[in-house]
């Protein structure tokens, strides 16, 4: 069974994992992405701040995953990014990614932005698909002061 919820201060240590399997397994493990991020490891205090909200996916009560909105610094107004959404391998094909993405651009939507960013990178092929078809299109250049340099792809859509 999928079950969804805001992130809890317990659920620290099994996000940032995942976050870090996830990488490490599609070779995405790189210094300038979320591997290296200190926020990472501090994902339920960096999501207390307002216009922002992390999702945890659960399977059958156990953390499977998750994603969520933060208005990241210098985004233009109305402009929030979808960020840190991973999934473990048991997870994917299963709906999850899609009910995070989908949560996550209610909030969006919910809290009055206008648009939702994201950064990424060619490893992930799979959730740039899961992207497009949520109607993100591609730019030529990032927007905002991420300090994820080592993303080389960036999307955008209205909300």
């Amino acid at each position: 069974m999928i079950s969804i919820r805001t992130i809890l201060p317990a659920d620290n240590p099994a996000i940032a994992s995942i976050i870090r399997d996830t990488l490490t397994e599609f070779g995405a493990n790189k210094p300038g992405t979320a591997y290296y991020d200190k926020a990472t490891d501090e994902m339920y205090s960096t999501f207390q701040l307002p216009g922002s909200r992390y999702y945890v996916g659960l399977i059958n009560g156990q953390i499977a995953g998750g994603g969520g909105i933060f208005p990241s610094d210098g985004l233009p107004e109305g402009t929030c990014e979808l960020v840190k959404m991973y999934l473990t391998p048991i997870a994917r094909g299963m709906g999850l990614g899609k009910q995070l993405i989908g949560r996550s651009l209610s909030f969006a939507r919910d809290y009055g932005y206008e648009q939702v960013y994201i950064e990424t990178m060619p490893e992930l092929q799979k959730a740039m698909a899961i992207y497009e078809k949520f109607g993100f299109h591609y730019l030529d250049a990032p927007m905002g002061n991420t300090g994820h340099h080592g993303c080389s792809k960036w999307m955008l859509k209205k909300i």
